[in-house]
């Protein structure tokens, strides 16, 4: 039996109060919507089909083709929107999972079960429950006396006996699929909203005497949707939450969860630490035994082993095993960092590559470099890469060293072996074991020192 998905993405979300869609909103790094699609085609969907209305051509963008699209023109309700998919599934064989595109936290565990106990009951349709300590605002499921669900019940609607009923629809049904849209053109907008609610359909085919089933979630923290900031902020905790519970139980050691940040789709090995105020975003890639933070921030960035990270800002770069880099360093995107080297303190690099064994101690920029093995680049250093026009490389060669306080003006070559005298401003290559000396020729005059005082003293005087 083949299983189809149902994304329901068209609403305004007013109360975000954005620009932005609000199924675009991240939560850990990725978009609200993104999460329901990777559940779901982690459970082997054969077909996704999103709905989208209001600003949908965002949701396109995304998504690109990883599903397919219906549009709902008008916001008619639940019921209306699923209709939408009746051209592209109406004549499927299987079942189909209908679900909302602003729960992020459900999980594949969850849709998994669902479907197994759709399949084992033979229901014609099986709701996602949760129980909720206080279940205010939510439609109620009614049960009969064989535990089989006999309608769901909305909120102003819920009698006092109702109303004390803990367990709760989330919006999520699987459904046979011709049984769905064959009781989705019996919904009527006979209400006061004058719309058409899918909940309707548990009715109808009550009516037709089919088996209506119900299953409750073993963590109700999945059936969260999001409509807000304020419901924004409190699924990004649980899923922060979840994900360094994860990682914890895979050998990490994360000295203060409530202040370490780690985003979806990160790998981290074992035996790694995270200290406090360690943010590590999505698709970064940590080794093992490294040591991240206190107050780092690695963004899109391949980390190996052995590798201590404090106080820097890393983003988009990449870095070899058994390499320090901080503290207050900044990687900036295309920086590749050889074994053994170190990036030390108030250090900048750019799109540009460090190999082996190499050291930039403190207070250098390097950009659009090309840095050989065991190269030492003295305090001050700076690769001059940039004419006001264009970006220029600096490529320093094997063993060379780099004295402080140099500028390398780029485009510019320093050979295998060279030394580079402190102070220098070099505007030409320097050839394979050779020193370079670029500086005026110092100048001192004894006893002037109070006459040039008393000159400045009586010009700001006058």
């Amino acid at each position: 039996m083949e299983l189809l998905s149902i994304v329901l993405a068209a609403g305004k979300g007013t109360r975000m109060k954005s620009k932005l869609h609000k199924l675009l909103h991240p939560v850990c790094g990725k978009p609200m919507v993104g999460h329901v699609i990777d559940v779901l085609k982690g459970i082997d969907c054969k077909r996704i089909v999103t709905v989208i209305g209001h600003e949908g051509e965002a949701i396109r963008s995304y998504l690109g083709d990883e599903v397919e699209y219906v549009v709902q023109e008008k916001q008619l309700g639940t019921g209306h929107a699923v209709l939408q998919a009746k051209s592209l599934l109406e004549n499927e064989e299987g079942v189909t999972l209908i679900i909302n595109g602003d729960g992020p936290l459900i999980t594949a565990e969850s849709l998994t079960k669902l479907i197994e106990v759709h399949k084992d009951t033979n229901a014609a349709a099986t709701i996602l429950t949760a129980e909720l300590d206080n279940p205010h605002g939510y439609g109620r499921i009614v049960r009969g006396d064989n535990q089989y669900v006999t309608r769901i019940v909305e909120q102003k609607d819920c009698s006092t006996e109702e109303n004390e009923i803990k367990e709760i629809n989330t919006g999520t049904y699987c459904v046979n699929n011709k049984k769905l849209f064959q009781a989705l053109n019996q919904v009527t907008n006979h209400n006061a909203q004058e719309e058409y609610y899918l909940t309707d359909i548990i009715g109808i085919l009550k009516q037709q005497n089919e088996k209506i089933e119900g299953y409750v979630l073993k963590d109700s923290n999945e059936s969260f949707g999001i409509n807000d900031r304020v419901q924004l902020a409190q699924a990004e905790k649980i899923m922060r939450d979840r994900i360094l519970q994860q990682h914890m139980r895979n050998g990490v050691t994360v000295i203060d969860p409530v202040n370490t940040y780690v985003e979806a789709e990160v790998t981290i090995g074992m035996d790694t630490t995270l200290l406090p105020g360690a943010r590590i975003t999505a698709n970064s890639h940590i080794g093992s035994s490294c040591i991240i933070g206190p107050n780092s921030e690695i963004q899109n960035t391949t980390v190996g082993d052995y590798v201590t990270i404090k106080q820097s800002v890393v983003v988009e770069s990449s870095i070899e095993s058994h390499t320090n880099i901080g503290p207050f360093a900044y990687l900036r995107p295309g920086s590749k960092i050889g074994e053994h080297v170190k990036i030390g303190d108030f250090v900048e690099i750019k799109n540009a590559t460090i190999d082996h064994h190499s050291k930039i101690s403190h207070l250098s920029y390097v950009g659009d470099a090309k840095v050989g093995k065991n190269v030492n680049i003295g305090c001050g250093v700076v690769t001059v890469n940039y004419d006001g026009y264009r970006k220029h490389i600096t490529e320093i060669a094997d063993e060379a060293f780099i004295g402080s306080n140099a500028n390398l003006i780029a485009p510019i070559k320093i050979g295998r072996g060279s030394y580079v005298v402190a102070g220098s401003t070099l505007t030409e290559d320097v050839d394979e074991d050779s020193v370079a000396i670029a500086r005026v020729k110092q100048t001192t005059k004894k006893g002037y020192a109070n006459k040039l005082k008393n000159r400045i003293k009586n010009k700001t005087n006058n």
